[in-house]
């Protein structure tokens, strides 16, 4: 059993090399950066101003996580402290196993993808990094390392959110209120082609622009699905063909593309404005 596990991990470690220098640049959050207020199944990213509690887990390069059960309340908002002890890159991703477990055959597929919501953090070795989430869902979530080979190996974790009906009603007005007044684009499942002149775009993916890092040549888009990589909606970070794509890009901006998988890299071949 001990060369079994052993093995697991050593192969976990090889498969990880590729998505962590995917990743390298881009293991720590901006602070001050706009956080997405979108409602998930588990929860909606929290405000700092109202953190009452955090919780510290470590990571390791055995695969674990310390602790891997967390217990909230329903409508808690907390801190969740992260510190990679081991010499690899490491993430916690927050979701539902279903969503978890769909993600990380993803991550397989292109182990050099990169993702950023903010239920998730990346956190090089020897760093430190946070998630502040607001758990206004009772119920068993999970979270999870999603570098390739990671989650495969057992890096995983339970959530559970106590049902809390007084914290909930009193936590819900701020959460509508954040939603109305921070949301600005659809879910990701309800992202279609859109129309350019007249005529729709069905061999393109639609999307929104979150993020454009011109000296990296690198934008983050909220897409719906990429028939062509067999992708399902999600918000990932690509590389454009040719800098130059991005000299008008901006945050906001609906546009349709199409990304292919060129040198190991998911990479936009093409981006217009959708009108």
């Amino acid at each position: 059993m001990k060369i079994i596990k052993t093995t697991l991990i050593a192969t976990a470690l090889s498969i990880a090399t590729l998505s962590t220098f995917a990743h390298e640049g881009h293991s720590e959050k901006k602070k001050g950066a706009p956080v997405k207020m979108e409602q998930k199944e588990w929860g909606i990213a929290g405000d700092a101003k109202q953190v009452k509690r955090t919780i510290k887990l470590s990571m390791s390069d055995a695969m674990r996580f310390t602790p891997n059960k967390i217990e909230v309340k329903e409508g808690e908002t907390v801190r969740i402290s992260l510190k990679n002890s081991g010499k690899i890159l490491h993430e916690m991703v927050i979701g539902t196993k279903k969503e978890l477990e769909k993600h990380a055959a993803l991550m397989v597929k292109f182990p050099t993808m990169e993702h950023e919501e903010p239920y998730m953090a990346h956190i090089a070795p020897g760093k430190t990094g946070e998630i502040i989430w607001t758990f206004n869902k009772a119920g068993e979530f999970d979270f999870a390392c999603l570098i390739a080979g990671h989650y495969q190996a057992g890096m995983t974790g339970k959530i559970i959110v106590a049902a809390n009906n007084a914290g909930a009603k009193v936590i819900a007005p701020k959460v509508a209120e954040l939603e109305k007044t921070k949301i600005t684009s659809q879910n990701n499942n309800d992202i279609k082609p859109a129309e350019i002149k007249g005529a729709t775009v069905a061999s393109m993916a639609a999307g929104e622009i979150q993020k454009v890092d011109r000296e990296v040549g690198k934008v983050t888009i909220k897409h719906g699905e990429i028939k062509n990589l067999d992708m399902p909606p999600m918000t990932m970070v690509f590389r454009v063909k040719e800098a130059a794509m991005l000299d008008t890009a901006k945050v906001g901006d609906k546009i349709n593309f199409s990304a292919d998988k060129i040198n190991g890299n998911l990479t936009v071949t093409k981006m217009e404005t959708a009108k």
